[in-house]
C-alpha cells in the first residue's frame, strides 16, 4: 500500500490525433514500465481496430513508478482516453476516477472542438488541469499563438504550458515533474469501510470478468468477500493487481489506488459501471456517486446474410456486450431480411466499430439497415411512444404530432471554408446560435436535427473543409417537427427494411433516390416491376424495371401472320397473370447496396 501523498491519478485528454497515446508511450518508457524490446507504438491501444485506425476506443489505465528530482518515488496512475465524440462517455468515466488532467494540444493545429468538450468534462469533475503543447518539433508549430488560443477559447491560464514532442520524447521529463508538483494527491481513509468505484469491466477468456476499480476508502485484499451495492451480489476476490502495463498481481489496493480485481464472475452484466464495491462483512452504508448511464442515440438493425447464422449473431452480440456496456440490442424480425437484432449505438463511428468487430472477430456477414434516431410519437389518445424503428410507425390518423431529437453542435473551421459549412448546416435544417472567431478560425454553434446528422453529415463536413473542420455535439432537446414515414414498395409489396422517417420537405428527394438506386439493383423478371416510394397512400416517386421478353415466335417460319399474333396474345395474358401473382425476390446484394446510400 502506497502513502497517499505519493500517489497521482491523472487522465490524458485531447482532440483526436493530438498525441495522447504517443505521450502515454513515452511516459511508460521513461518510467521503465516496459523494456525497449517490449515497447511498440500505442502500447495501450490493444484492439486491432484501434491500431489500424490509429484511434483510441477504450480508455486504458497503467501504473507507473517515477522518482522525482526531489528524490521521492511517486506512483502515477495514468488513464489514456479516447478523443472521438462517440466515446465521450469513456472519457467522463475515466475523469471521475482521477484528480487531475493533462490537456494535450497540438502546437500546429491549436484548440479543436473535442479539446473544448473534454476540458469542460474535466472542469465539471473539479480537475486540476496541466496544459501541454505537443508536436513542438514541427516547423509549423506556433506555441505562442496556441497558448493565447487556450486562454481565449478555454479560459485557463496557459503561461506555464509545457512544450513537448511526444514523438521524440523531448520535454516528457518536465511533464512528469509537473504532475508531481501541480496535481493534488488523492484523499481517502484506510481505516474506514471499503468503498471502491467500479470504473470499467471487460471479459477475459481465462480470468472471467476483470473489473477496473478506484479505491476511495478502506483496503481491497485478495481473498476478501466483496459486495456490489447496486444488485447485492457477493463474490470472493481471486486476484488483485495493477497494470504496469502488464498484469501485475499485488496483495492489496489502498485509498487513492487504481487496479483490477477478478472474482470468477461469469457475465459483465452483473458488474455495472459506476457501482460501489464494499466489504461484505463490514459494508459501507452509502454508495459513491455513480456515472450517468450512456444513452444510445442512433439505432440500426443487424441481420445475418445467411439466416443459418442467426444463433451465431446472437452469441456474438452477447460476447461483444461483455466488453462494451454502452451498446444495447433486442431481437427483431423483418419480412424481407428474416430474423435479426435492433441495436442502439452512441453515434455513427460506434456503429461502424461494432459492425467491424462482429465481422472481424466473429466472422459474420451482416446486413445493416439505414441508421435512424429515436422519435417521440404523441398519439391522439394522449399517450406517447418512443419509435426506434420506422417500420413500427403507427397509422398517421392516430398520430397527433411527432418530436425529433436535436443536438447542439460546435464546429471549428478555418475561415476560408466557412461559407461551405454554413450552407451545409442550413441545408440540414440547422439554426445558427453563434459565430465567433478564435484567431483565424471560426467557431460555429448550431442546433441541428440529429436525423440529418447521422446520415453522412460528418463525411460532408470533412470533404467541404478538406478535413480541417472539427465537430463536437451533445444532445439538446426534443422538438415537434413535420415528419413522415416513407415506405418503399416493390411490385406493390412494402419492403419494411427500406422504410425511413424524413422531414416532409426532403421526403420526396430521398424516396426518389432510393427508387432510382433499386432500379439498377433488382434483376429483371419476365414481367414489369414497379418500384415506388409512398407516404401513407400517396405515391411520391416511381421507377419501373422493364420485363424480359422470351421470343415465343421463334418456331414460326413462314405461314400466316395470325399464328404469330395468337402466340403473342397468349404471352401477353401470361405476363398479366404473372404480374398479379409473381413474387419479386430482392437479392441480398441489392439490399446491401440500397442501404449503403448516403445522400449522394
Amino acid at each position: 500500500m502506497t502513502d497517499l501523498a505519493h500517489i497521482r491519478n491523472f487522465a490524458i485528454i485531447a482532440h483526436i490525433d493530438h498525441g495522447k497515446s504517443t505521450l502515454a508511450d513515452r511516459m511508460i518508457e521513461k518510467c521503465g514500465g516496459l523494456t525497449s524490446r517490449e515497447m511498440k507504438e500505442q502500447v495501450l491501444d490493444s484492439m486491432d481496430i484501434e491500431r489500424e485506425r490509429g484511434i483510441t476506443i477504450k480508455a486504458q489505465t497503467v501504473r507507473l513508478s517515477y522518482t522525482a528530482k526531489n528524490g521521492e518515488t511517486y506512483v502515477l496512475n495514468l488513464m489514456d482516453t479516447p478523443g472521438h465524440v462517440d466515446f465521450s462517455y469513456e472519457v467522463s468515466r475515466s475523469l471521475a476516477a482521477c484528480e487531475g488532467s493533462l490537456l494535450v494540444v497540438d502546437a500546429t493545429q491549436g484548440v479543436e472542438a473535442q479539446t473544448l468538450a473534454n476540458v469542460y468534462l474535466a472542469i465539471d469533475a473539479n480537475h486540476e488541469i496541466v496544459p501541454v503543447l505537443n508536436k513542438i518539433d514541427l516547423q509549423a508549430a506556433e506555441p505562442d499563438r496556441v497558448k493565447e488560443q487556450i486562454e481565449e477559447v478555454i479560459g485557463i491560464d496557459a503561461s506555464d504550458a509545457i512544450p513537448i514532442s511526444a514523438k521524440t520524447g523531448m520535454g516528457v521529463e518536465d511533464v512528469l515533474e509537473a504532475l508531481v508538483e501541480r496535481l493534488p494527491p488523492p484523499t481517502g481513509n484506510a481505516e474506514a469501510e471499503l468503498k471502491a468505484m467500479l470504473v470499467d469491466s471487460w471479459y477475459d477468456p481465462y480470468l472471467g470478468v476483470m473489473i477496473l476499480v478506484r479505491v476511495r476508502d478502506g483496503i481491497l485484499k485478495k481473498g476478501m468477500k466483496v459486495r456490489f451495492l447496486s444488485n447485492g451480489a457477493v463474490h470472493l476476490v481471486d486476484q488483485v493487481g495493477v497494470f504496469s502495463p502488464k498484469l501485475t498481481p499485488v496483495d492489496s489496493l489502498g485509498p487513492g489506488e487504481m487496479g483490477y480485481l477478478t472474482a470468477s464472475i461469469k457475465t459483465v452484466a452483473e458488474t455495472q459501471v459506476g457501482d460501489t464495491i464494499t466489504d461484505d462483512k463490514r459494508p459501507a452504508t452509502t454508495a459513491l456517486p455513480g456515472f450517468k448511464p450512456s444513452v444510445p442515440v442512433v439505432f440500426s438493425s443487424l441481420f445475418p446474410v445467411d439466416a443459418a447464422d442467426y444463433e451465431d449473431l446472437r452469441d456474438s452480440l452477447a460476447k461483444l456486450r461483455l466488453n462494451d456496456a454502452s451498446f444495447v440490442y433486442e431481437p427483431e424480425t423483418s419480412a424481407a431480411l428474416g430474423f435479426g437484432f435492433r441495436c442502439g449505438f452512441l453515434g455513427m463511428l460506434h456503429l461502424e466499430i461494432v459492425q467491424e468487430r462482429l465481422e472481424r472477430e466473429f466472422d459474420l456477414d451482416l446486413i445493416t439497415t439505414a441508421p435512424s434516431v429515436v422519435y417521440k410519437v404523441h398519439k391522439n389518445d394522449g399517450t406517447m411512444i418512443e419509435l426506434h424503428n420506422p417500420a413500427d410507425m403507427p397509422d398517421p390518423t392516430h398520430i397527433d404530432f411527432i418530436e425529433e431529437p436535436w443536438i447542439k453542435a460546435t464546429i471549428l473551421v478555418p475561415d476560408e471554408f466557412l461559407g461551405g459549412i454554413l450552407t451545409l448546416c442550413t441545408e440540414r435544417r440547422g439554426e445558427q446560435i453563434e459565430l465567433t472567431y478564435a484567431g483565424s478560425r471560426a467557431m460555429l454553434v448550431y442546433r441541428l436535427p440529429l436525423n440529418e446528422v447521422v446520415f453522412d453529415f460528418y463525411d460532408r463536413l470533412k470533404s467541404t473543409s478538406r478535413g480541417y473542420a472539427s465537430l463536437d455535439y451533445q444532445m439538446d432537446e426534443y422538438r415537434e417537427s413535420d415528419l413522415v414515414k416513407v415506405s418503399i414498395l416493390v411490385n406493390a409489396e412494402p419492403v419494411d427494411a427500406l422504410s425511413f422517417v424524413a422531414h416532409r420537405a426532403q421526403a420526396e428527394s430521398r424516396g426518389r433516390a432510393i427508387c432510382q438506386r433499386l432500379k439498377g439493383l433488382i434483376p429483371r423478371q419476365l414481367f414489369k416491376i414497379a418500384i415506388q416510394a409512398a407516404i401513407g397512400g400517396k405515391i411520391i416517386a416511381r421507377e419501373s424495371v422493364s420485363a424480359l421478353r422470351k421470343d415465343v415466335t421463334a418456331k414460326c417460319y413462314g405461314g400466316d401472320v395470325t399464328r404469330k399474333r395468337k402466340l403473342l396474345e397468349k404471352q401477353k395474358k401470361g405476363k398479366k397473370r404473372m404480374r398479379q401473382f409473381g413474387q419479386v425476390e430482392i437479392p441480398q446484394s441489392a439490399f446491401l447496396a440500397a442501404l449503403k446510400m448516403g445522400d449522394d
